[in-house]
């Protein structure tokens, strides 16, 4: 009995601590991941003032009392505003400690002046407005910028274009404006049908550029893309526009580009939302054909109807869709900028598809203040079997 008691005994002593280990790294793992308590930050940032304070009393020359301001700023950036006072109060003492030990407002190696109060204090006011912004927004500092990165590649994957068959090319290049890493121009794309044997592709460009178009494309980017292959082809733009619709955006409008593409006979459909034309190369002629189909932009009213125009792309032949930010300039009109486009295209496209879109990008607008997006789709023989 005694021996079964001990062995209990021991037993719930390590199911406790197993218990205190996990709550531990549990609530570690929570607040890096920006989840948790920031307990774990106000407690280390709390031993480095009095620290740093008696470092400054004991060796004034190398470290002055301005270091205070070393925690306050990591403070601003890990801790909630509440937390944040605390450690301001513990910094203040620690200033007042330092002015009694060392002489306050005189000259000389670790002495407390007011340039290094007001130094000290508008960190502190810095850091504060940090937190409050981030207590504000929801976004925790630690995972804020993994939230952002995580958007930029959703966008990114969304907008990845499905492999095609033998014979079969694709070539696809966005650019925000202004260098950001968001973009109000997107494309979704997938193959649908029987076996895979068409391929759908919508190119869109939302009302608004870079940061301030971005999360309205993320949003419209994961709808288009559920639409895409769940509705037949002629549905899906009257259904983009009912979702634009129910939004209620101030700037709620888009334009956007449906293309319907049989991967066997290279016959397709163009349906268009208020969106630029297409252009096809003929590889007989060498000319390029505007095609477009008819229809309003996407979430201006209830009701739309958008009517297709039909075409097919011989071997040889190349299907060129993009956005405005390509062709239109405050210097030139579109159809200067189209005609612009369309030559360079000649020089890239017949050189070498690979990379082309880039290029072309490169070569008719690679400064411009507004988004852009290309995509290129060229047949160079005849379609092999589906892959």
């Amino acid at each position: 009995m005694a021996g079964g008691g001990a062995e209990s005994f021991t037993a719930r002593m390590r199911m406790r601590l197993h218990r205190v280990r996990t709550g531990v790294r549990k609530s570690g793992v929570d607040y890096f991941r920006g989840d948790g308590s920031d307990w774990i930050a106000l407690a280390g940032l709390l031993l480095t003032v009095p620290a740093i304070a008696a470092l400054t009393m004991a060796m004034p020359v190398w470290c002055a009392p301005s270091a205070l301001v070393l925690p306050i700023v990591a403070g601003g950036l890990l801790l909630r505003p509440a937390s944040l006072l605390g450690l301001y109060a513990a910094a203040a003492a620690a200033l007042i400690v330092e002015s009694v030990a060392l002489g306050p407002y005189t000259d000389g190696p670790g002495r407390v002046t007011p340039g290094t109060v007001l130094t000290v204090a508008a960190c502190g006011l810095f850091g504060l407005l940090i937190a409050q912004f981030r207590s504000r927004v929801g976004v925790p500092w630690r995972r804020g910028g993994t939230m952002l990165f995580d958007l930029r590649e959703r966008i990114r994957v969304q907008s990845k274009l499905p492999r095609l068959p033998q014979g079969w090319h694709r070539e696809m290049a966005l650019r925000p404006a202004g260098g950001q890493s968001f973009s109000g121009d997107f494309v979704v794309a997938a193959r649908t049908g029987s076996s895979g044997r068409t391929l759908e592709v919508v190119l869109t460009d939302v009302s608004g550029k870079g940061m301030d178009a971005g999360s309205r494309a993320l949003l419209l980017s994961g709808a288009f893309g559920g639409l895409l292959g769940s509705l037949p082809p002629h549905g899906f733009l009257p259904a983009a526009n009912g979702y634009l619709l129910r939004q209620d955006w101030d700037e709620g409008f888009a334009t956007s580009i449906h293309l319907v593409l049989d991967l066997d006979s290279g016959d397709y459909e163009l349906l268009s939302a208020g969106h630029l034309p297409a252009l096809q190369l003929h590889a007989g002629s060498g000319r390029w054909e505007e095609k477009s189909g008819e229809g309003p932009l996407l979430g201006v009213y209830d009701g739309a109807q958008f009517d297709p125009v039909k075409g097919s792309l011989r071997p040889g032949d190349v299907l060129m869709m993009f956005t405005d930010g390509l062709v239109e300039s405050a210097e030139r009109d579109i159809s200067e900028g189209i005609d612009r486009l369309t030559g360079e295209a000649d020089r890239y496209v017949a050189s070498t598809f690979e990379g082309a879109a880039w290029h072309l990008i490169e070569a008719v607008a690679k400064d411009v203040n507004d988004d852009r997006a290309l995509l290129l789709i060229c047949r160079d023989s005849d379609a092999g079997p589906i892959l």
